[in-house]
C-alpha cells in the first residue's frame, strides 16, 4: 500500500489584508477553485489568494500588489510558504529549520492575470500549471478618440465609485498628487464622483511631494489645481533630501531595478509625511498603471524595443516582454505585474491602502481595446501625444471639465530639482542588487 504525503501550506498573508469589494473571501476562494479559471475575473479590488484542495493549490493576485511562493522539502512532503514578501518567506524557513534550502532567487512570484496550480505531490518540485484569466480583445474600438476618451474615462469612473461604496463614508481620502495626466485624472473623477452622490469633497486631499522645497511637480500640481479651481484639496509634503535612503528603498521593495528604486524612495518620503501629519489615515489613491495603460514610455530608452512590438503586444507594459506566462523573471514576473511592489511595499509599510483605478481589468480591457497602430501610424511622436488627447477629450465628454496637460516626467524626477536627483541616486542595479542579495544572507 502507498501512503502520499501529505503537503503543508503555510499562508502568511491574513484574510484581514484582502481589499475585495465585492464578495467575501470565502467567495473569491471558490471562484478561484473553479474549473474556469476566468471566474476569477469577477473579484473586484485587491487580492492575493491561495485556495487549497488537497494536493492541488492554485494561487491568483490583481495586477495592484504582489503574491510570492516557495517550495521547501520535508521528510513527510512539501512545504509550500506564500507570503507577500520575501523576508516573511525566509523568516518562515528559518523558524521551521529549513532555512538552508532559502535563496531569494528561489522564491516566485505569481505572474499578474493568471491562475497558478501546484500539485503538491512528488519530488523534485513540480512545475506550476499557468491559467491564463484575463486575456481582453485588442484593438476592437474605432479610431475615433472621442469615442476612445469617453470609453475609458467612463471605466475609470465605474471602478472609483465601486471603490468608494466599500469605503466608509466618513473615512479621509488622499490623493498622491503631482499635477500629471494620470493622478490628474484621478483627482478629478474621485472629486466629481464625490460630489455626485451627495458628499462633501472636503474630506479629500491631494499631496504632492517636494524634496528641499524643489521639484517641477510643486509647480505643476499648484498650477493644476488653480486652473481646475480645486485649490483647497491640494497639502504640500515638503521633506528634506538628507532623509532620502535609496537603499531603504531596496529593502522595502525587495528589488534592485533603478527606476523602481528610485520611484518608492520618493514614495516612502511622501508617505511618511503624510503619515506623521494624519496618523489615522487609510485610504489613498494613485494613478499607477496609466502610462502602462497608454504605452507611455520613452522606445529610445530600451534598445530591445520598437514602437512596433510595444503596439503590437498583449499588455506589454503591465506582464512584461515572454511568452505566455513565463517573463522575465520567475522570482519576479516583469513589467507593472513586478513593478507594483514600488507602491504596495512602501504603503503598507506606513499603514496604508493605495488605490489605482489603472490596475483594474475593466480599465486595462478598454486600453487593450484602443488601436495603437492605427492612432500612431509608426509616430513615436503621436504615440506619446495619444494619452493627453485622449484623457482631455474623455475629461470634457464624462466630466464636463478641462483637463490640464503637461509634459511627462517620472515622480522621481519632478519632486526634486534635477542637481539633487543625480546626487541622491548613484546606484545603477548591480549596486541596488548586490545591497538586496545582502540583506538575504543566510547565516
Amino acid at each position: 500500500m502507498i501512503v502520499r504525503a501529505v503537503p503543508q501550506v503555510v499562508t502568511l498573508i491574513p484574510e484581514s489584508d484582502q481589499e475585495i469589494i465585492n464578495m467575501s473571501v470565502g467567495e473569491a476562494l471558490g471562484l478561484l477553485r473553479a474549473d474556469d479559471p476566468r471566474s476569477v475575473l469577477q473579484i473586484k479590488g485587491s487580492f492575493a489568494l491561495v485556495a487549497v484542495d488537497g494536493h492541488r493549490v492554485r494561487l491568483a493576485r490583481s495586477l495592484n500588489r504582489p503574491l510570492r511562493y516557495f517550495l521547501a522539502k520535508a521528510a513527510d512532503g512539501p512545504v509550500l510558504v506564500v507570503a507577500d514578501r520575501i523576508d516573511a518567506i525566509q523568516q518562515l524557513l528559518i523558524a521551521k529549520g529549513y532555512g538552508n534550502q532559502f535563496h531569494p532567487s528561489y522564491t516566485r512570484m505569481v505572474p499578474a492575470h493568471h491562475v497558478i496550480e501546484i500539485q503538491l505531490v512528488g519530488c523534485p518540485d513540480p512545475n506550476p500549471i499557468y491559467h491564463r484569466f484575463f486575456d481582453p480583445p485588442r484593438a476592437t474600438l474605432p479610431p475615433n478618440p472621442e469615442t476612445i476618451g469617453k470609453a475609458y474615462l467612463e471605466a475609470l469612473r465605474a471602478e472609483i465609485a465601486q471603490w468608494l461604496d466599500f469605503i466608509p463614508r466618513d473615512e479621509p481620502l488622499g490623493v498622491l498628487f503631482s499635477g500629471g495626466l494620470d493622478s490628474g485624472t484621478v483627482l478629478l473623477t474621485l472629486h466629481d464622483e464625490l460630489l455626485a452622490r451627495g458628499q462633501s469633497a472636503a474630506r479629500l486631499k491631494a499631496f504632492t511631494l517636494a524634496v528641499d522645497g524643489e521639484g517641477e511637480d510643486l509647480s505643476q500640481a499648484r498650477e493644476f489645481l488653480h486652473r481646475t479651481g480645486l485649490e483647497f484639496l491640494g497639502e504640500e509634503i515638503e521633506i528634506s533630501g538628507s532623509t532620502l535612503d535609496a537603499k531603504e528603498a531596496v529593502a522595502v521593495i525587495e528589488d534592485y531595478k533603478s527606476l523602481d528604486v528610485e520611484c518608492a524612495t520618493m514614495a516612502l518620503a511622501l508617505l511618511k509625511g503624510i503619515r506623521e501629519r494624519h496618523p489615522t489615515w487609510h485610504a489613498l489613491v494613485d494613478g499607477d498603471g496609466g502610462d502602462e495603460n497608454f504605452k507611455d514610455y520613452p522606445i529610445e530608452e530600451n534598445s530591445e524595443l520598437t514602437i512596433r512590438s510595444v503596439v503590437s503586444n498583449r499588455m506589454l507594459y503591465q506582464e512584461g516582454w515572454g511568452i505566455d506566462a513565463i517573463k522575465h523573471s520567475l522570482t519576479y514576473s516583469a513589467g507593472l505585474s513586478r513593478g507594483c511592489v514600488r507602491g504596495y511595499a512602501p504603503a503598507k509599510r506606513y499603514g496604508f491602502s493605495a488605490f489605482s483605478p489603472n490596475t483594474a481589468p475593466a480599465v486595462i480591457a478598454v486600453s487593450e481595446a484602443i488601436p495603437f497602430a492605427d492612432l500612431t501610424q509608426g509616430s513615436h511622436e503621436k504615440l506619446y501625444a495619444l494619452k493627453g488627447d485622449l484623457l482631455s477629450r474623455g475629461v470634457r465628454q464624462v466630466l464636463g471639465r478641462e483637463l490640464p496637460v503637461f509634459p511627462k516626467r517620472r515622480f522621481q524626477h519632478g519632486a526634486m530639482a534635477a542637481s539633487s536627483f543625480q546626487r541622491h541616486f548613484t546606484g545603477d542595479d548591480s549596486q541596488y542588487r548586490n545591497h538586496f542579495l545582502g540583506l538575504h544572507h543566510t547565516p
